[in-house]
């Protein structure tokens, strides 16, 4: 689990107002450039822009028998057949061999079955064909490997893998393989380099875990035709699974001077190690302004327990006025990273961080020598939250877990199959009840839970007892689960909590929860509570580690979550605020148990009024014009309010 270090300054107790949180992407005037030049509006996504090619090795030695009487070419095949059948319809999957065309030449490397969209049959047949028979020209064919994969449009970022299976090192030389695999990993965004060492040892597992390490990847060891057919599984699924980002291409500046100037949205950017990116805002002296940075490295790839990513916002010539710096605490491989911040003005507002003009969001990574030196996707969520309403007096402020503490009574019952996303842009909405889904090592899957006023999340994760392959036992991963608020600010738990745990096959648990929503909850110091400010859908993201692809026997580790929502639903933040008719709160983990029994978790998600939960997400590109005009009308209405509503605060001041 990722801790959290959070600097606050001094928040009053006396209320300003301020509740409802429009996020506008799509439908909003660009943004400007470095300098104030408008910089291009376009939209981009990594759905649809992942490909994977399998690089075989087909060199003389694998015609040898594998120790069942097989040779290690025909479980290739066979493993390969496997994996083909795992990926998803249509995602764009191509094979490239060498060694397998003449007995002796490094230059002996062919691309058998060009990367496009998946014809299962064909690659089938294509590796049927294939038979070993000559040298290994690992590093040549890495780099031929790297023009295999199709470039990605423009502003899409996605994942391009290099899966490459070996029964040994490159003996040719030139080019080095982890020569090249560091120089293509350090190109562009996105490419990863995973390998798979069947029934190798010493300098030959030495080069492949160097290849994978150097491309942003992970090295599997398979040592016999089972291990090898479930770690190919688990690399050529995780490619497929990556994180689908989202957002409007935005560059940020390496100084204050020259950053772009952002608006209300969500954005797309990248960062390499040790850098730091500017962004500019302009915020009036009455709204929230909230700010989240996720950065998305490649899973599994090499980090530092001390690596980190901190997001600032700072004022000019005044220094920062809140900042936040998560880190990954733990070395077995890497993992979405969320660092968020927020813009609360104070009573009275005094402090200078409280004037209205322009102010920086600043994004800053942090790597150990050794880390992953790729640069990463970083998604931006930048938003406004408006005052409430003249005349409203918020309910106080929840600090308390409550019923939601670590003694809670959760769902119990049979679980239903649900399948996670892939982070928060896809996070598979769920009801209250309990949920059953699988897990690769490196995996996050996300989840989101809505959550009203007065009401709070709590959960369990458990990962499941799994059979395990045959060792000592002393062979240890983790388990962990984190829960962001609809800002995506990340929860810590406030030490009554811990998102982690170690996990060897056997079962093992974590729990988390959020104190119930408060607007009022913002004005609160503790990291824990003042993000719960606002209602909407709360994310769970859940981690297995990627020591487990060393323990466990099955390609998948099933886990299962119950989900609460715990208190009585309010119709809004005032202290009067009467309860929502025909939602009573749930008490007890019993009433949760059923509270889903009628529909599966898409249904359970309509019935949440997750569209009216306080952070609106309004998607315009490629939108028809009647989805346009009901977003310029939201953003036309939430402006309108803004203005009377700044309006009403300033003149009371």
């Amino acid at each position: 689990m990722r801790a959290g270090h959070r600097r606050r300054g001094a928040r009053a107790g006396t209320l300003i107002g301020g509740a409802l949180f429009a996020l506008v992407a799509g439908a909003l005037p660009a943004l400007a450039g470095p300098g104030g030049a408008p910089a291009a509006p376009a939209a981009a996504e990594s759905g649809g822009n992942s490909s994977l090619v399998m690089v075989l090795d087909s060199s003389g030695s694998m015609g040898d028998d594998d120790g069942t009487g097989h040779t290690r070419m025909e479980s290739a095949r066979a493993a390969v057949s496997t994996v083909v059948d795992g990926l998803p319809d249509g995602y764009p999957t191509g094979l490239r061999v060498y060694g397998a065309d003449r007995p002796r030449g490094c230059t002996d490397t062919r691309l058998v079955r060009p990367v496009q969209k998946l014809d299962r049959d064909a690659v089938k047949r294509a590796v049927e064909a294939v038979t070993p028979r000559g040298d290994t020209p690992i590093g040549l064919s890495l780099r031929k490997a790297a023009q295999d994969l199709p470039k990605q449009a423009d502003g899409a970022i996605g994942t391009r893998t290099i899966l490459l299976i070996s029964d040994g090192e490159d003996n040719c030389g030139a080019p080095q393989p982890c020569e090249v695999a560091e120089q293509l990993g350090k190109e562009g965004v996105g490419l990863r380099i995973d390998t798979v060492g069947f029934q190798v040892e010493g300098a030959a597992r030495e080069q492949l875990e160097c290849i994978a390490h150097a491309g942003n990847g992970r090295y599997y060891d398979a040592p016999d035709a089972d291990a090898l057919a479930r770690q190919l599984q688990r690399a050529a699924q995780l490619s497929a699974d990556g994180y689908r980002l989202k957002g409007r291409r935005v560059e940020g500046a390496a100084t204050a001077d020259r950053a772009p100037v952002l608006v209300p949205g969500q954005y797309l950017d990248t960062i390499g190690p040790g850098e730091k990116r500017y962004y500019a805002v302009d915020l009036d002296d009455a709204s929230t302004a909230d700010f989240a940075a996720t950065a998305v490295p490649q899973p599994g790839a090499a980090v530092d327990t001390f690596d980190a990513l901190t997001a600032r916002i700072e004022h000019a010539g005044h220094g920062y006025c809140e900042s936040n710096t998560e880190r990954f605490s733990q070395k077995e491989g890497a993992t979405p990273l969320t660092a968020a911040v927020a813009r609360i003005r104070s009573d009275g507002g005094s402090r200078t961080c409280d004037r209205a003009g322009r102010y920086w969001l600043v994004v800053e990574r942090a790597s150990k020598k050794g880390s992953d030196a790729a640069r990463w996707p970083l998604e931006l969520v930048y938003g406004a939250e408006e005052p409430l309403a003249q005349g409203v007096t918020p309910a106080q402020s929840q600090t308390e877990y409550g019923e939601g503490g670590k003694d809670a009574t959760l769902p119990t019952g049979d679980p239903r199959d649900v399948r996670g996303g892939t982070g928060f842009n896809d996070a598979r909405k769920l009801g209250r009840g309990v949920w059953r889904d699988r897990i690769l090592p490196s995996q996050t899957l996300w989840y989101k839970v809505p959550a009203g006023w007065g009401q709070q999340v709590v959960y369990d994760v458990e990962f499941a007892n799994e059979p395990t392959v045959d060792r000592t036992g002393s062979t240890y991963s983790y388990g962990a689960s984190r829960l962001y608020t609809p800002a995506r600010f990340p929860l810590g738990g406030g030490g009554e909590f811990s998102g982690r745990t170690l996990y060897n096959g056997r079962p093992a648990a974590v729990r988390m929860s959020g104190v119930p929503v408060a607007w009022t909850n913002r004005y609160e110091n503790r990291a824990e509570v003042q993000p719960v400010h606002s209602r909407g859908d709360f994310y769970i993201s859940v981690t297995l580690g990627a020591h487990a692809a060393e323990i466990a026997e099955n390609p998948e580790i099933g886990v299962v979550l119950r989900v609460a929502v715990l208190g009585e639903e309010r119709t809004g933040p005032g202290h009067d605020a009467p309860a929502v008719a025909g939602k009573p709160g749930s008490g007890d983990g019993k009433k949760d148990a059923g509270a889903d029994k009628a529909g599966d978790s898409a249904a359970s998600a309509d019935s949440e009024g997750a569209g009216e939960a306080g952070w609106a997400v309004v998607a315009a590109a490629g939108a028809g014009a009647a989805a346009m005009a009901a977003v310029l009308a939201v953003f036309v209405y939430v402006r309108g309010r803004r203005r009377a509503a700044a309006g009403m605060t300033r003149g009371s001041a």
